[in-house]
């Protein structure tokens, strides 16, 4: 479970989250979305412990900014970063290492395999693409064998087969009762997988929708009904 409860964030006068609240429950897919400048990517960098902050931020009833939190919970930022001198194995099995998973090598081979990446293990990191970057990324998030993951526009820069990829992933896990939270702005690419959505407007959360009370409405209706306005 992801619990958020009187998130406030400022820059300088700047007050970019307004005493924001929400949780998504064990085993459900989260949305977060937002139009430009709605406060989506501070409450994601809040979430992801890279912020200072007011409020709280739990993970399995355990405070965001605990070790013992840090190691149920994954992140895979929009912009990923990789190590120039590290292969595609190596930075799987930092990730191993510094979280101290009990993932198996049949497990991570795996995972490499299904985003067609076993073949490219030896690679450098200044040797990937930007869509084998994101790739690596995901499959480090995976290693760790999260309660809590946080993805944040996970399928930029994403080829179709990969897209397909981590729908089926994001679906097993939240079938085995991982929370999932994605924040995203390609909304028709999440239309299967949504249980529950959130909306930003001017640093507060303006509505949100399970997908029992969608009643069979998109996320794009949804989301325009509530902000009027684009996309971000």
């Amino acid at each position: 479970m992801l619990e958020i409860q009187g998130l406030s964030k400022s820059y300088g006068k700047n007050l970019a989250v307004d005493d924001v609240s929400f949780v998504v429950p064990d085993g459900q897919v989260g949305i977060l979305l937002g139009p430009n400048g709605a406060g989506k990517s501070t409450i994601i960098k809040s979430i992801a412990g890279l912020l200072r902050y007011k409020g709280m931020i739990r993970i399995q009833g355990l405070p965001a900014r605990t070790v013992e939190a840090k190691k149920v919970f994954a992140y895979v930022p929009e912009i990923p970063s990789m190590f120039d001198a590290l292969t595609v194995r190596e930075h799987v099995d930092y990730i191993r290492l510094a979280y101290k998973s009990d993932i198996t090598d049949e497990e991570v081979e795996e995972i490499l395999k299904e985003f067609e990446m076993e073949d490219k293990q030896d690679k450098l990191g200044n040797e990937l693409s930007k869509g084998m970057m994101q790739k690596v990324s995901i499959c480090c998030a995976l290693a760790v064998k999260p309660k809590v993951i946080l993805l944040d526009e996970p399928m930029v820069g994403l080829d179709p087969a990969a897209i397909r990829t981590l729908k089926e992933v994001v679906q097993k896990l939240s079938g085995q009762g991982v929370t999932v939270l994605i924040s995203t702005h390609m909304l028709e690419m999440v239309e299967e997988l949504w249980d529950i959505m959130f909306v930003m407007e001017k640093g507060r959360i303006k509505g949100s929708y399970t997908k029992e009370d969608a009643r069979g409405r998109d996320l794009d209706e949804l989301f325009f009904s509530m902000t009027g306005g684009e996309e971000e």
